[in-house]
C-alpha cells in the first residue's frame, strides 16, 4: 500500500514536470539538428530515445537526455566527412563503447577530466554556434570556419534581409524578456513561446522567410551504413563521440545531484544507459544523445520526483511527432537559428569562469575555448587537456618559502608544498639570505621531499650551525627530513610514516615522538609551558589570529560546561569545540552547590548567573568521568581526603549524590560502585542546578536545556545521561540507563 501511495505521489509531480520538459525539448531538439547539419527528424528521434531508453535504463533519477548542443560541431563534421547514414553508424558504435566502459565501471575515470576543459569546450562550441547561426538570422549563409563567420559578420549586418532579421530579432527579444513576465505567462517555456510568436508574426505579415524543410517527412527511415575511409579516422570519431557524450552526461549527473534530494546517480549505470540510448538512436536515424543540463534543470525545477518524468517527456515528443509533425513546417528557419544563437551565447557562462578562476584554471578555460573556435573541437580539447596536465605537474612541484624576522633577530622559516629538485634554486636563495649565527625556527609543511632537496636543506643546516646559529626543524605533517637525517632508506619512497599530530598529544608523548627529551630550562613545568607557548606562536597563532580578532570584541558562548578539574578531561577535545564555544567551570568532582547550601560558595553560582543572565547560554552541561577522585573521597566518607580540610569541606556538596547513590540500584551499565556513583553524581548536579531560580525558570520556559555527559576514560567514550523530568526529580527518580553518544 505504501509503495502504491509513493508511486501515485511521484506521478502526481512527474506528469506535470514531463509536460514542461517536453515543451522545452521540442524546439531545442529541432535547433540542435539544424546546427548539426542533420535531418530535423534526427533531433526529435534523439529526444524520444534519450527520454525513454536512457530514462529507463540510466542511473539518474531526474536527468533528461537527448540531443546535446555540445556535440553539434562533432556531428556536423562527421556528416560533412562521412555522410548522414554513416554518422548514424558511428553513433551506434559509440554507444557500444559507452556500454563496454560502463560494464567495466570506468565512469568515474571521466570525472578526472578538468572541469575547466569541459566548460571551455562548451563555451567554444557555444561561440561557434552563435557565430554561424547569426548569419542565418540576418538572412545570409554561414561559412565553414568560425573565424570566417566572425570576419564576415559586419558585412552581413550591413546587408541584412529585413524580413529574416525581423523574425530573428522577435525570437531573441522574446527569449530575453520572458523571465520578466508574470508567472502565469511563464508557464509556457521561453523557447516554445519564442518560436510560436515568431512563426505567427511571419504568417500574419506575410514575411519572406525560409521555412523548415522536411524532405520525405518525419518518419522516413533508412538504415545506417558503415562509414567508408581510413579506419583510424573512423575509430577516432567513434571514441570522440563516445567520450564527449559520456563525459558530458556524467558531469551533468553530478551537477543535477546537487539540485535535488532524491537518490544519487549510479554513474556506471548511467553510462550504460547512455550507451544503450546511443545504439538505439543511431539505428533509428537519430543524433547522439547525452545528458543535457538545460532540460535536466528544468525537470528538477518543475518538481520531478523520479525517472518517470524523463520517460514521459520522451513519450510526449513521440506523440507530438505522430500527431502534429505538420506544424513544424510552419517554423521559420531564421527563428530556429535565433534560438540556437541565443543558446550558444548562454553556453559561454561567466559563472564557470569565476569558478575556475578560484582554482587558477582560467588559462585552461581560455586555451580550450580558443582552440575549439580557431582549430576545431578535438584540437581545442586536446590543447586544454595538455595545458591542464602541465599546470597540475607544476603544482605538484610547487614550493613556497617564507622567511620572517622575529624580535631578537630570530628567523621563522616556513616551507610549504612539494620540495623537489625543481624548488632547490628558490630554496637556496632564501636560505642564503639568512644571516649566519642567528637562531632559526624552520617549519616543514610539505607532502614530499626528494634527495636533492634534502641534501640542500641538510647541508645548509650543518653550515648554519657551524657558524654559531641554531636550527629547530618542526615537521608539521610527514617526517621526511627526520627520517632521511637519521639514515633511513626512504628515497625513493611514496609515503613516509606520519608525524605525530602535536596539538592533542600530552607533552611526554610528543617528546617520544620526536625521539628526544626537551632540555630542562629551570623546572619541568616552566620547560613544557615555555616550549608549548613557542609552538603555539609559531604554528597555531598565525592560523587562529583572524578568529581571535573577531572574538576579541565579544564572547558569545552557547554552552555552560561544568566539569571536573581532573587533568585527563579536555572539554574542547571531547566535544570537538573551539574558541568561543564553551563557557567552562572546572572544580573537584564537577559539583554544583545547591542554592543557599553550606558551606557557602559563590564561585559556581557566579558562573551560573553570568552564563544564564548575561551571556544567554542555551545549554548547561555537567560532565563527569570514570575514576573520579572526588567520588572516591565520598565513598570513603572523607577518609581519602586525609589532612586536606578545604577538600573535606568542598566534598560536603556531594552529600546529595551519595544519598542518591545509596537509594539507586545498578542498571548494569556501570562496572562497579565507583562508576555508578560517578554517573549518579552527574544526575544529582543537574538537579542541584534547578535549585537556582533563574535556571529553573528558563528550563521551564524551554529556553534552557540541561545535559548530562559521562566520559569513560579507558575507552575514550562520551555517554549521554538521561536528565530526569521535573516530576521525576521531585520524586527522586532513579537513574535511567545511559545512552552512548554519537
Amino acid at each position: 500500500m505504501d509503495t502504491q501511495s509513493n508511486g501515485l505521489t511521484a506521478l502526481r509531480h512527474d506528469v506535470p514536470a514531463s509536460l514542461v520538459v517536453f515543451l522545452v525539448a521540442v524546439p531545442l531538439s529541432l535547433g540542435i539538428a539544424v546546427a548539426s547539419g542533420a535531418p530535423l527528424a534526427a533531433g526529435l528521434i534523439a529526444a524520444v530515445v534519450g527520454g525513454v531508453v536512457a530514462g529507463l535504463f540510466g542511473g539518474s533519477a531526474v536527468q533528461v537526455s537527448g540531443p546535446a548542443a555540445g556535440l553539434s560541431l562533432v556531428v556536423a563534421d562527421l556528416v560533412h566527412t562521412f555522410g548522414w547514414r554513416a554518422t548514424c553508424m558511428i553513433t551506434v558504435m559509440a554507444g557500444v563503447v559507452q556500454l563496454v566502459l560502463g560494464a567495466f565501471k570506468a565512469a568515474r575515470v571521466a570525472l578526472a577530466v578538468s572541469p575547466a576543459v569541459i566548460h571551455g569546450m562548451l563555451a567554444g562550441v557555444g561561440a561557434v554556434i552563435a557565430l554561424s547561426q547569426m548569419h542565418v538570422v540576418l538572412g545570409g549563409s554561414p561559412q565553414s570556419a568560425a573565424i570566417d563567420n566572425l570576419i564576415e559578420l559586419p558585412a552581413q549586418v550591413v546587408n541584412l534581409h529585413n524580413h529574416a532579421a525581423a523574425v530573428g530579432l522577435i525570437t531573441i527579444g522574446v527569449l530575453l524578456v520572458w523571465k520578466w513576465l508574470p508567472r502565469g505567462v511563464r508557464v509556457i517555456p521561453a523557447p516554445l513561446a519564442a518560436l510560436l510568436l515568431a512563426s505567427i508574426a511571419a504568417a500574419v505579415f506575410g514575411w519572406d522567410v525560409t521555412r523548415v524543410d522536411l524532405p520525405g517527412g518525419l518518419l522516413q527511415w533508412a538504415p545506417p551504413v558503415l562509414p567508408e575511409g581510413d579506419w583510424h579516422g573512423i575509430l577516432a570519431a567513434v571514441m570522440l563521440v563516445a567520450l564527449l557524450a559520456g563525459v558530458e552526461s556524467l558531469l551533468c549527473s553530478v551537477a543535477i545531484d546537487g539540485q535535488h534530494d532524491g537518490p544519487r546517480t549510479d554513474l556506471d549505470k548511467e553510462l550504460r544507459g547512455q550507451g544503450l540510448a546511443n545504439m538505439v538512436s543511431g539505428l533509428l536515424g537519430g543524433l547522439p544523445t547525452a545528458g543535457v543540463i538545460v532540460r535536466s534543470t528544468t525537470n528538477v525545477q518543475a518538481g520531478a520526483r523520479s525517472r518517470w518524468s524523463t520517460v514521459l517527456h520522451g513519450v510526449w515528443v513521440l506523440v507530438f511527432v505522430l500527431s502534429f509533425g505538420w506544424a513544424i513546417r510552419l517554423i521559420p528557419l531564421e527563428a530556429l537559428a535565433a534560438l540556437l544563437a541565443f543558446i550558444g551565447l548562454q553556453m559561454i557562462n561567466l559563472g564557470h569562469v569565476r569558478k575556475v578562476h578560484g582554482h587558477g584554471e582560467v588559462p585552461v578555460y581560455l586555451v580550450t575555448l580558443a582552440g575549439v573556435v580557431v582549430l576545431g573541437l578535438a584540437e581545442g580539447v586536446l590543447f586544454g587537456l595538455a595545458l591542464a596536465v602541465m599546470l597540475a605537474l607544476r603544482r605538484l612541484t610547487w614550493v613556497s618559502v617564507h622567511v620572517r624576522q622575529e624580535p631578537g633577530g630570530r628567523r621563522h622559516v616556513t616551507i610549504s608544498g612539494s620540495l623537489t629538485f625543481l624548488g632547490v634554486p628558490r630554496l637556496t636563495d632564501e636560505l642564503r639570505a639568512i644571516p649566519p649565527g642567528v637562531p632559526v625556527d624552520l617549519d616543514l609543511d610539505i607532502d614530499f621531499m626528494d634527495n636533492a632537496a634534502f641534501e640542500t636543506l641538510h647541508s645548509w643546516r650543518l653550515k648554519h650551525e657551524r657558524s654559531g646559529g641554531s636550527v629547530d626543524i618542526d615537521e608539521l605533517h610527514d617526517e621526511w627530513y627526520s627520517l632521511a637525517a637519521s639514515g633511513h632508506r626512504m628515497f625513493p619512497a611514496k609515503t613516509p610514516p606520519k608525524a605525530h599530530e602535536r596539538w592533542w598529544l600530552p607533552w611526554a608523548h610528543r617528546r617520544r615522538g620526536r625521539g628526544s627529551a626537551v632540555p630542562e630550562q629551570g623546572g619541568p613545568a616552566e620547560c613544557e609551558l615555555t616550549v608549548g607557548a613557542r609552538e603555539f606562536h609559531r604554528r597555531t597563532a598565525p592560523r587562529m589570529r583572524p578568529i581571535f580578532t573577531e572574538l576579541a570584541r565579544k564572547q558569545q558562548p552557547t554552552h555552560l560546561f561544568i566539569t571536573c578539574a581532573d587533568s585527563r578531561i579536555v572539554p574542547t577535545l571531547i566535544t570537538a569545540s573551539g574558541p568561543g564555544d564553551l563557557f567552562v567551570v572546572r572544580n573537584i568532582g564537577n559539583l554544583v552547590p545547591r542554592y543557599g547550601a553550606q558551606p557557602h560558595d559563590d564561585s559556581v553560582s557566579a558562573a551560573i548567573e553570568y552564563a544564564t543572565q548575561v551571556l544567554g547560554v542555551r545549554t548547561i552541561t555537567v560532565c563527569g568521568h570514570s575514576g573520579c577522585g572526588a567520588m572516591v573521597g565520598l565513598l570513603s566518607a572523607g577518609e581519602k581526603a586525609g589532612s586536606l580540610p578545604g577538600l573535606r569541606r568542598w566534598l560536603r556538596h556531594g552529600a546529595h549524590s551519595l544519598a542518591r547513590f545509596v537509594h539507586t540500584d545498578s542498571d548494569g551499565s556501570d562496572t562497579g560502585p565507583l562508576d555508578r556513583l560517578c554517573r549518579v553524581n552527574v544526575i544529582q548536579q543537574l538537579e542541584n542546578l534547578r535549585t537556582h531560580r533563574k535556571v529553573a525558570e528558563q528550563v521551564a520556559a524551554g529556553s534552557l536545556e540541561l545535559v548530562g555527559l559521562y566520559f569513560d576514560i579507558p575507552s575514550a567514550r562520551v555517554h549521554i545521561l538521561p536528565v530526569p523530568s521535573l516530576a521525576e526529580a521531585a520524586a527522586g527518580g532513579a537513574l535511567v540507563p545511559a545512552e552512548e553518544g554519537p
